[in-house]
């Protein structure tokens, strides 16, 4: 993402100009956006024209619209972001009040407008225009005739391909078909890996599935690299690390990157550092289950007596449509930082936020509004919704 403009009124009302550079910046847009917000972007409108014969026709014409935004829809699987409105500025194709849906396109420029930008917010924008913030691990989790190629950004677990081939059974006395299908198998990992990573970002590529799948397809990679003559996969060959996992499906990641070796490999991403924050409050829930500390209010409490060293809070309560329930959690997260204690703010899209919201949904009984704190020398705090 990057920041164009910022012109913030010391009332904290004001407006950013932004320009989203890559797929992942849809989702700290959708995180920015609040219905409510004025949001002045770039679009196509479908406009019907009258000649002088009387004849209508219709046409596609690209203007600039400034909508009030009333509901905002985000898709994660191809990261579009759509926002409905009504336009409230004058234009010569669409009227006043009119609705409108604009589609945001990455590398056009937006600019969003609030009455109140507050701390978590801004937060935010810092967060998606630093340039390190990027998808810097990747993971190929496989078994045999299944594979899932993933990006780690430090606030998303995006899929960016899942390769299934049919692998037939061995045969007594041949084995070729089965050996053809996981060469045919094999080939294809290979290529969504080349087509899906970017290895001038990805600082480290994680290869995980049971037995030995993982090893026998890191060797039919390099061997491969090898014959064609791949400079790309042979220069970041010290970038592949074979990991164990259970099974070949997507969920497997949060058990890889729980794996201490992985963990002391990627000890510079954001993306460890989540996830060992999670276990490390995982295990005291195990271990000292009597010092948790169930709701808000005790929550707001322990704040008031800076008795809070560290708070995890999930992003889909800033997402909340009510501004006073939202301006409650921004208070909390400010008393927080004020009073010296660290902030992790998990994202719901990334793999620590959803093992965070299945932990509780299993401990718990999915309460609605779970919350706990550590007093003293207690060490975590967590709320979610």
């Amino acid at each position: 993402m990057k920041l164009l403009n910022k012109d913030i009124e010391k009332d904290n009302a004001g407006q950013v100009t932004l320009v989203p550079e890559e797929a992942e910046d849809m989702w700290h847009t959708y995180n920015l956006l609040q219905v409510g917000d004025s949001l002045r972007a770039s679009t196509i409108r479908k406009v019907q024209t009258e000649s002088t014969t009387g004849s209508v026709g219709s046409s596609r014409v690209r203007t600039t619209l400034t909508l009030s935004v009333e509901a905002i829809d985000f898709d994660s699987q191809a990261c579009q972001l759509r926002v409905k409105g009504t336009n409230i500025e004058e234009n010569q194709y669409v009227k006043m009040g009119a609705y409108h849906t604009i589609e945001l396109e990455l590398n056009r420029k937006f600019t969003l407008a609030k009455k109140c930008w507050d701390s978590v917010v801004l937060d935010r924008i810092e967060q998606a225009c630093d340039p390190v913030q990027r998808a810097d691990v990747a993971a190929v989790v496989m078994q045999e005739g299944l594979a899932n190629v993933v990006l780690v950004t430090p606030a998303m677990t995006l899929l960016r391909a899942k390769v299934e081939v049919t692998i037939p059974r061995k045969r007594k006395g041949s084995c070729s078909q089965h050996e053809k299908a996981l060469e045919r198998f094999y080939e294809a990992v290979m290529q969504a890996i080349l087509r899906h990573i970017n290895f001038e970002v990805v600082k480290c590529i994680l290869v995980a599935s049971p037995g030995f799948v993982k090893d026998q397809f890191y060797a039919y990679v390099f061997k491969e690299a090898v014959r064609q003559d791949n400079k790309v996969l042979l220069e970041n060959r010290p970038k592949f690390m074979l990991v164990h996992s259970s099974s070949g499906h997507k969920y497997s990641l949060k058990e890889i990157l729980c794996d201490p070796a992985v963990t002391s490999r990627l000890s510079d991403t954001k993306a460890a550092g989540e996830v060992k924050a999670l276990e490390d409050f995982y295990k005291m829930l195990q271990h000292e289950p009597d010092r948790a500390f169930y709701g808000i209010a005790h929550v707001e409490r322990a704040a008031d007596a800076l008795a809070i060293d560290t708070l995890l809070i999930s992003d889909k309560l800033f997402r909340h449509q009510d501004i006073q329930t939202r301006s409650r959690y921004v208070r909390l997260v400010d008393n927080v930082r004020d009073n010296g204690g660290n902030v992790r703010i998990f994202s719901s899209l990334h793999v620590s936020g959803e093992r965070k919201l299945q932990i509780f949904c299993q401990h718990n009984k999915c309460y609605s509004h779970i919350s706990f704190t550590y007093f003293s020398t207690f060490k975590l705090y967590f709320f979610t919704k």
